[in-house]
């Protein structure tokens, strides 16, 4: 099999075995590892696409000359954008920086045993994670959604008590912590979200 991604071979096939590995290991480190522990549909569908796309990028930048300085540029230019649009926490940045290492490592390493080498590095990818995650992932008993908030005046650390029971009288629950996610001054509103607890006790409570 090492034959196969050996340089003298048909570039199509070292492309296609490259890529089905990068969608292996993505899927196990996006859809069974990050999607257990956070359900956000929304981050597992950009991460997987990212992850494609990138490594698509670095195939094709592959047949002109490219050096380690033009790899780290591709990692400069996307923390600069950090998807622009939202701001991510520290973990969902984190799982972003995987999938492009994973797509980069996958579309640009070259080893003296390619099969040897890629099964290596990814592997170790993989149990990092598993390993970082059953150590320091907490079992959060809170559940979570975001919600427009009018109240911008609210938003003051000082009246934190005040917010939150603003937002626990208008949703029906309690709200135990707020995040702020975004604000449009424009509009005067803010996205903010929102955890509970989920607990059968905090629900006999509220009834």
């Amino acid at each position: 099999m090492e034959e196969m991604i050996s340089a003298g071979q048909d570039p199509i096939w070292n492309i296609l075995i490259r890529f089905g590995v990068t969608l292996v290991v993505l899927f196990i480190v996006i859809r069974l590892i990050y999607y257990r522990y956070s359900r956000k549909d929304g981050y597992a569908f950009s991460f997987f696409l990212m992850g494609i796309m990138i490594f698509l990028v670095c195939i094709l930048l592959k047949t002109v000359v490219i050096n380690l300085g033009v790899a780290l540029g591709l990692f400069a230019i996307f923390a600069i954008l950090r998807f622009r649009s939202r701001n991510l926490i520290l973990r969902e940045m984190t799982y972003f920086f995987t999938v492009l290492g994973i797509s980069v490592i996958n579309a640009l390493a070259t080893f003296y045993h390619p099969v040897r080498g890629h099964f290596l590095i990814n592997l170790i990818i993989i149990l990092s994670i598993i390993i970082l995650e059953f150590f320091f992932h907490k079992k959060s008993t809170f559940s979570n959604f975001k919600l427009t908030y009018d109240k911008l005046e609210l938003l003051n650390p000082a009246k934190k008590n005040e917010l939150l029971s603003d937002l626990s009288i208008r949703s029906g629950i309690k709200i135990e912590k707020a995040r702020i996610c975004r604000i449009d001054l424009t509009k005067g509103q803010a996205e903010l979200e929102v955890f509970y607890k989920n607990s059968k006790k905090t629900d006999d409570s509220l009834t």
